[in-house]
């Protein structure tokens, strides 16, 4: 089983946070993005993972500590990291095709910028499978459309009229995703364009059209990490999982004078905490100190200096410095306020 992650977006919908970090290696309950996504997928799967791809973008921006943390999250977990490039925003299909050497063979394929719970239940009659999710506005999703056998056959952007409530979540499994790279080459080769882009679900269309069955999988959680108050609820979400699977959330190494911290919340390495009240839903990055404050929901990356402040709803950067009343903030690394 390989898994494909596309990640070359620069994430512009959650800055000033991805103006120095890319989105997915944005820390969520102390891990970055796409390492939950991928410890996520690989624990569900009941199949070893023999390689991760990741499509990364500008080597500017995705440079050598990116190559370096990925290929690690990749070998930890027993996996080959393969690493690719896509120079340019074409879309969906293009960043896919630009791993073209790793389609083969039955594969997951993940955007990285969503979080799941979720079943990993093959039917072995599908050819392939889209995750899906329940919503209340479909006209706002791209959507399955279903024949009587439950099978997919159609995917429509933001529909104006009613097709489906079950909503694609960006994560799909190929039986053999070199039949999808067949057909996205025809895609590439057409010059078949939506948006703008070249999309993936022009090359899923292609397979439908040939007769390959598509079944839908579903998930009970999808955690979008787009924006900054969809990530914030996130990391809610995944420290109430967390705490409830009776994971260790509070680094030993934390000192506390004169401080409470309220569960669910994670706090990392080094942090020193005086005169405080943190949490409920809090996340703190290593080594960071916050003084004279009241924090609650809000995600405060490492190394961070915060003084005489009630937090709210916020987050925060790494190796900022903040000092005097405030409440929900978005600010960025590097930061004095």
């Amino acid at each position: 089983m390989r898994i494909i992650v596309p990640m070359a977006g620069r994430g512009s919908r959650l800055r000033p946070h991805t103006v120095t970090v890319p989105k997915p290696l944005i820390p969520v309950a102390g891990q970055p993005i796409v390492h939950r996504l991928v410890k996520d997928i690989a624990e569900i799967l009941k199949t070893p993972i023999e390689e991760i791809a990741f499509i990364l973008g500008d080597p500017a921006f995705f440079g050598d500590d990116v190559v370096e943390s990925l290929t690690k999250l990749a070998e930890d977990l027993g996996a080959k990291a393969s690493i690719y490039r896509q120079d340019e925003p074409l879309g969906t299909g293009h960043a896919i095709m630009c791993a073209k050497d790793s389609l083969k063979g039955p594969a997951v394929i993940a955007y990285a910028d969503t979080l799941i719970q979720a079943k990993f239940d093959l039917d072995p009659e599908a050819d392939a499978v889209i995750w899906v999710k329940k919503v209340e506005h479909p006209e706002a999703y791209g959507v399955v459309q279903l024949n009587e056998r439950s099978e997919i056959i159609e995917l429509v952007e933001k529909p104006k009229e009613f097709v489906s409530d079950l909503a694609v979540i960006g994560i799909y499994y190929f039986k053999d995703v070199g039949v999808l790279k067949n057909e996205l080459q025809k895609v590439l080769d057409d010059q078949i364009i939506n948006g703008g882009e070249y999309q993936i679900n022009d090359g899923i269309k292609g397979m439908m059209s040939k007769g390959m069955v598509f079944k839908t999988g579903e998930v009970s959680q999808w955690m979008d990490c787009g924006n900054r108050k969809v990530t914030i609820e996130t990391n809610q979400q995944v420290l109430k999982n967390e705490s409830a699977a009776g994971k260790q959330l509070i680094d030993p190494t934390v000192e506390l004078n004169n401080a409470i911290i309220i569960a669910p919340s994670f706090v990392g390495a080094g942090v020193k905490l005086e005169n405080a009240v943190v949490g409920p839903y809090v996340s703190i990055g290593m080594n960071t100190e916050i003084k004279d404050a009241r924090i609650q929901n809000s995600i405060i990356q490492h190394d961070s200096e915060i003084v005489n402040m009630v937090i709210e709803n916020s987050m925060i950067g790494s190796k900022s410095k903040l000092r005097g009343l405030a409440k929900d903030l978005s600010v960025g690394d590097y930061t004095e306020l």
